[in-house]
């Protein structure tokens, strides 16, 4: 058998981990079909089970036998899969997931010492990571997008990465492999513009009938007018920070000491080519009168924000 005995993947990002074993799982039964394959759960080891089930079966094949949640096994069942792993059975891969972390790090220690083969997955947690996850699984669906779409379909779809995967499959199978912001409004309205911040980014981009028109959906799939001013202020907030920063500051230094990513930087940036000092600051008045009206100021909170957006836009020009 090519495929390694003993097999350690670390890491507690769920679908990485789901892929890591499918795919270990796969390579083994494109040996022999016929593979046993034995998959516990936490809890599912007990004292004398391994020897049992790593023993040759009588009807020969191979076995894949995979151990979830091994930072659990405790001191005793550590020592024995430790023990196990010096010397493997034939024709048998045993694959031991952990979480990662201090928990049960004599497990890992103890099979990175006897050379086991490692697989890392770690969390996905910040955005430029993301990111990179969306516009890797759209090339591998045969697809291509930008960040921008990347950034939007986040938007659009959320976090969970078993989604966004699903997600990305499906926009490449419906749009052919080009996967923008136009289409990821297009299969995604209404969910694309939950958060308000495409609201905000069409305003600021001048683009008048775009920001209505998905102000609308936001307001019609429940998002409260509250937290679309939020994403107006924070928007044209972010163009002050960004023009008001020192010429010559840039990259990494520049991010740190606006608070922001160097993603967003570089698209406020773009955005602010089209702006002015007092264009801003007339912008900033907007959404600050807008903050009192939904409020409490306004008899009709969705008129109010129809209004500040006209005027975002206006105060561009």
């Amino acid at each position: 058998m090519s495929v390694e005995a003993i097999i350690l993947i670390v890491g507690d990002e769920e679908l990485l981990v789901d892929r890591a074993v499918g795919d270990i799982v796969a390579a083994v039964r494109g040996e022999d079909p016929e593979t046993e394959v034995t998959d516990l759960g936490p809890g599912g080891l007990e004292p004398g089970r391994l020897a049992e089930m790593t023993s040759p079966s009588l009807f020969g094949g191979g076995k894949v036998l995979v151990l979830r949640s091994a930072q659990d096994l405790g001191k005793d069942l550590t020592a024995e899969v430790l023990n196990y792993a010096r010397t493997p059975a034939e024709d048998v891969v045993l694959v031991a997931v952990h979480h990662g972390g201090a928990k049960g790090k004599a497990l890992v220690d103890g099979l990175t010492k006897l050379k086991a083969r490692k697989i890392s997955c770690p969390k996905i947690s910040k955005m430029g990571e993301r990111v990179d996850f969306v516009r890797a699984e759209i090339r591998k669906a045969g697809g291509k997008v930008s960040p921008d779409g990347a950034r939007a379909l986040l938007d659009a779809v959320g976090n969970d990465l078993r989604e966004l995967a699903a997600a990305c499959s499906q926009l490449v199978a419906d749009t052919g492999g080009k996967v923008d912001d136009a289409a990821v409004a297009q299969y995604y309205r209404g969910r694309a513009e939950v958060s308000g911040f495409t609201v905000a980014d069409k305003a600021i981009e001048g683009r008048l009938a775009d920001a209505l028109e998905q102000l609308r959906w936001a307001l019609a799939t429940g998002v409260a007018p509250v937290l679309i001013v939020s994403a107006l202020a924070q928007g044209v907030r972010g163009l002050a920070k960004v023009g008001g920063a020192p010429r010559g500051a840039r990259g990494a230094a520049l991010a740190k000491d606006l608070g922001m990513p160097p993603w967003k930087i570089e698209r406020v940036q773009k955005q602010l080519r089209a702006w002015s000092a007092d264009g801003v600051a007339r912008a900033l008045a907007a959404v600050a009168e807008a903050d009192a009206q939904v409020k409490g100021g306004a008899a009709d909170p969705a008129y109010a924000l129809e209004k500040t957006i006209a005027d975002i836009v206006a105060a561009r020009g």
